[in-house]
């Protein structure tokens, strides 16, 4: 089976609703990070390098950026401009609706994602997503919360708790703005138990999307110095696809997969190494939802 057939994935969700493949065009408009500047705190989250987004060219203009991206996929005929690269939403609402207007400019664009921190969320950049959805654009607020476990949050110096998601979440709700929450799986000090009730606990908050990551060590951060000294370990590809087909057979089926796992690119990658490719863990997870069941599958029963 493809997982498709096993898992709600974005890919499957967009064609369903546009007939044809539809594909995100990944966008660094040079945002910075209020964990980094002083804001917050400096030096950002240990797993977060300062070499990630590198060869994403921030400095580079939108339209080009654009432009590259849509020669490096070809096969698709839409888009969505997804702004990926640290906090996009961490800037004046004139500057947001100026670059978000600027992506989205071209006919082929048919969406917008914005991947942010919860804590960066104000009301008003609610209503300007809000006014594309309502333009019958597709539209994801991608919301970084990693885990929902104060504890990890401050392990990792995330800088902020499960309560700015929680609230973040509501009001994007209330706003008609569809959530996707990432979480990262293996973090320090973290077992199968705490993702399964990270789980749960943004399944009740409303959460739209997932995006699942496994733990990666990469260069630049301060993960890497501990990675170094033998103090962590990320997971290994078995477990790792074993944890994400559980929490996928947990997910109610209408909930939208965005991605479940992630790669690095090289030099940046320190490990795992599977994570160098996708391919390795796609199928490793795919193996697993053809032997246990795929989306859903371990939910209660209707009454």
């Amino acid at each position: 089976m493809n997982l498709d057939d096993l898992v709600n994935t974005l890919g499957r969700h967009l064609k369903a609703r546009y007939g044809e493949r539809v594909r995100k065009l990944s966008l660094n408009a040079g945002f910075g990070c209020p964990n980094r500047d002083g804001t917050l705190g400096r030096g950002g989250c240990t797993f977060c390098s300062v070499l990630s987004f590198a060869a994403d060219d921030g400095d580079a203009p939108l339209a080009r950026q654009l432009a590259d991206r849509r020669a490096e996929l070809k096969r698709a005929a839409r888009y969505i401009a997804y702004f990926q690269a640290y906090t996009n939403t961490y800037a004046e609402v004139e500057t947001l609706t100026r670059l978000y207007a600027e992506a989205t400019a071209s006919p082929d664009v048919v969406g917008l994602a914005v991947g942010t921190r919860p804590d960066c969320v104000p009301d008003a950049v609610l209503a300007l997503l809000a006014g594309y959805r309502e333009r019958g654009y597709e539209v994801w607020l991608e919301l970084g919360l990693q885990s929902a476990h104060d504890e990890t949050l401050a392990r990792v110096n995330r800088g902020h708790g499960w309560a700015a998601y929680a609230d973040a979440v509501a009001r994007a709700r209330a706003a008609g703005v569809p959530v996707c929450t990432h979480l990262i799986l293996g973090l320090p000090g973290e077992t199968d138990a705490h993702a399964f009730t990270t789980l749960e606990r943004v399944l009740d908050a409303g959460a739209e999307g997932l995006k699942l990551h496994p733990l990666m060590i990469t260069r630049g951060s301060r993960l890497a110095v501990a990675h170094k000294r033998g103090e962590i370990a990320p997971p290994e590809l078995p477990a790792y696809a074993a944890l994400v087909g559980e929490l996928i057979r947990r997910t109610p089926p209408e909930l939208v997969f965005h991605r479940v796992s992630a790669t690095a690119r090289a030099p940046t990658l320190v490990a795992p190494a599977w994570c160098s490719t996708v391919w390795p863990a796609m199928q490793a997870i795919r193996a697993d939802l053809d032997l246990h069941g795929g989306q859903g599958a371990h939910l209660p029963a209707p009454a």
